[in-house]
């Protein structure tokens, strides 16, 4: 019997959001707020997971074929099981101070623990990453690699700068003079049965039409006949942009400007790409008219969630900033 434990953090997306499918440009951030797995890895046939905040332990048979055929959480342990195949079971725990259902990678951070827990390699965050992404699609979430990526690839203090196109990792310095906070909206999101899908399928039809969105401007947004497509590839297109400007302004020390990009972000993904609520609206204008604020949106997929703000420092004292913290790791045995 080996005792192994693994922390991943959660993230948070400071811009970029819905691109990752569509080769763009995202600049997430992993936080120190996270999901750990530990237990022992021996001898048995099957892994076994228990967590505080689930009812019943989950108990996935090495040989699982199909994670779809299994609900809730243990469609992500599932996942992990098929896409690693370990050849020894596992016999542990799942702990997180992360908000589940909150848009902080819950799910990315349980998936990439437990891989590092069942023996992945995580000495190349990009493979990890792929390997992750892989073991969600295969519990049938059809997602990108960002909330994978960023979770593996954290670098404290600092962001990400994420091509995923070329899934290049350009780390980007958070300035000190800065916080960057989350507010929960208390409305949880799924991205199983959301309408994540439709607004994936949405972008693939757009980009059928006018080619790759990453390469895509407005004038080829013009020659869409569908007004609802048409508001999906300008979201995209528009929000690449953003997200390089958002970067040039942040290691230039331009704050305002930045948040020019996070109040933009939230617009558009409000009115073109409609996956924002009342209450993160709500949330983004009570950010807007308090003092400090640089700027703010909702983060995640959206349909619930949380908000992201960039702050002068102390200028929300009722919450606590996140700080930027290193990727996924293994705790025991050190790595």
């Amino acid at each position: 019997m080996t005792f192994v434990e693994a922390h991943a953090p959660g993230r948070v997306n400071l811009i970029g959001e819905h691109t990752d499918y569509t080769d763009g440009l995202a600049m997430p951030m992993a936080i120190d707020l996270g999901t750990t797995v530990y237990g022992q890895r021996g001898d048995g046939t099957s892994v076994v997971l228990r967590s505080a905040i689930e009812e019943a332990p989950v108990e996935i048979p090495l040989d699982l074929e199909d994670p779809t055929s299994l609900a809730g959480w243990a469609r992500y342990v599932g996942g992990v099981v098929v896409e690693l195949t370990p050849t020894h079971g596992f016999d542990g725990h799942v702990t997180t101070t992360l908000p589940v259902g909150g848009g902080l990678s819950s799910s990315a951070a349980l998936v990439v623990a437990l891989a590092l827990a069942l023996g992945a390699d995580g000495s190349d965050p990009v493979a990890l990453a792929r390997q992750c992404q892989q073991a969600e699609q295969r519990a049938g979430i059809r997602c990108g690699i960002l909330d994978q990526l960023a979770v593996a690839a954290g670098v404290e203090d600092h962001a990400l700068l994420l091509d995923f196109r070329s899934l290049a990792v350009e780390p980007v310095a958070i300035p000190d003079d800065v916080d960057v906070i989350i507010l929960d909206s208390g409305e949880e999101r799924q991205l199983m049965g959301s309408a994540y899908d439709d607004r994936r399928a949405q972008c693939e039809a757009a980009a059928s039409e006018i080619g790759p969105l990453r390469d895509a401007d407005l004038a080829d947004v013009d020659r869409l006949g569908d007004d609802l497509l048409r508001r999906r590839a300008r979201h995209v297109i528009t929000e690449n942009r953003r997200v390089r400007d958002f970067a040039a302004a942040l290691r230039a020390g331009d704050y305002v400007t930045a948040g020019q990009q996070l109040w933009a972000s939230h617009e558009s993904l409000r009115d073109d790409f409609e996956v924002s609520t009342r209450t993160l609206d709500h949330l983004v204008e009570a950010l807007r008219e308090t003092p400090g604020v640089f700027g703010a949106r909702l983060t995640g997929a959206g349909f619930g969630g949380c908000v992201v703000a960039i702050t002068e420092r102390g200028a929300v004292p009722w919450t606590t900033p996140v700080r930027a913290s290193r990727g996924a790791h293994l705790v025991s045995p050190t790595s």
